[in-house]
């Protein structure tokens, strides 16, 4: 299990790779609410998202250790882990694979091959793609680089609590959207191991709540076939590193419906002028419509991502919104 020390290590070694975000406040979440709402912005992260900082803590890890060992890396992804992958490889002149889903949206993989990486298709889910990223790297003397279940990932990530902390230090609440695991992993080592009070309450998808049951139940399920549009949350089971940090230091899990996803996607782009893809829209929508039972608290949303499918955004946004 990683460490807070982990988290500090990787924020020395990533620091010039990446962006420290900034903070966002709206006068209309915060009525709505009732609380003191601050939006941490990953959207505007290098990539589009916080995924480059776990990837790049692992490659900047692994050239350190293995520089001239291996000729590849490779990732499966629904598209941020990739492209975080695919960017840092290429800043580093390593040639990287990314295994994607055969319903990738399309700016992902675009911006995959922008940054120079290769694509390949496979499956639907996680537990297609992943045997197959670790299959390519063995056969072509390459690295795997995980997209959450990985000390280095999680700790990677975990620089976002990190930043959360000297930006705003009377933190009530964070909300963390949750799919494999890596970010609320690395969110919580840092925040619990510097300042226990804090709550942290994991969002997911009510079609992929796979993390939600495991939470509730205490042991891993499996939830296959997951159709939600918050593409960056399609896992099938939180990973097997990340889980157990979960049930030392989460606070609470809360499920959102699709169409609240949707309303709050719609809000933040009206209201906010913010471009987050739906993913990021899951802690929104858990502030907006009731999941999230607090008051006068100040309340952190990590915006995860920003990397929505323009080309499909008529039909995610296909829902009656109040003015």
């Amino acid at each position: 299990m990683i460490r807070v020390n982990d988290v500090v290590e990787a924020r020395h070694r990533i620091t010039p790779y990446i962006h420290k975000t900034p903070m966002i406040t709206s006068r209309q979440i915060d009525y709505i609410t009732g609380n003191r709402v601050f939006l941490k912005s990953e959207h505007l992260q290098k990539t589009g998202s916080f995924k480059i900082r776990g990837a790049t803590n692992k490659m900047l890890h692994t050239l350190n250790q293995h520089r001239n060992e291996f000729q590849i890396v490779t990732a499966a992804s629904s598209g941020n882990h990739g492209q975080a992958v695919a960017y840092i490889s290429n800043e580093c002149n390593i040639k990287a694979k990314i295994v994607i889903p055969e319903d990738a949206t399309i700016s992902k993989v675009n911006a995959i091959l922008k940054y120079n990486g290769i694509i390949e298709r496979c499956g639907t889910n996680s537990e297609e793609r992943l045997p197959r990223a670790k299959e390519i790297a063995q056969s072509e003397n390459g690295i795997y680089i995980p997209p959450y279940d990985d000390p280095f990932i999680m700790a990677g990530q975990g620089t976002v609590g990190l930043e959360i902390l000297d930006q705003l230090h009377e933190t009530d609440v964070i909300l963390v959207p949750v799919g494999g695991g890596g970010l609320i992993s690395g969110i919580l080592t840092a925040i619990k191991e510097k300042k226990p009070s804090i709550q942290v309450i994991g969002v997911e998808p009510k079609l992929a709540n796979d993390t939600f049951l495991s939470f509730q139940q205490r042991k891993h399920v499996l939830k296959d076939g997951t159709k939600t549009i918050a593409d960056g949350l399609r896992t099938s089971k939180p990973g097997s590193l990340t889980f157990p940090v979960l049930l030392r230091y989460l606070d609470d899990m809360v499920l959102v419906s699709e169409e609240e996803i949707k309303k709050a996607l719609t809000f933040v782009m009206e209201r906010l002028k913010q471009v987050i893809e739906p993913s990021s829209a899951t802690v929104i929508a858990a502030l907006l419509y009731g999941n999230v039972k607090y008051k006068n608290k100040n309340i952190i949303a990590v915006l995860s991502g920003g990397n929505i499918d323009l080309q499909n955004l008529h039909n995610i946004l296909s829902v009656e919104t109040s003015s």
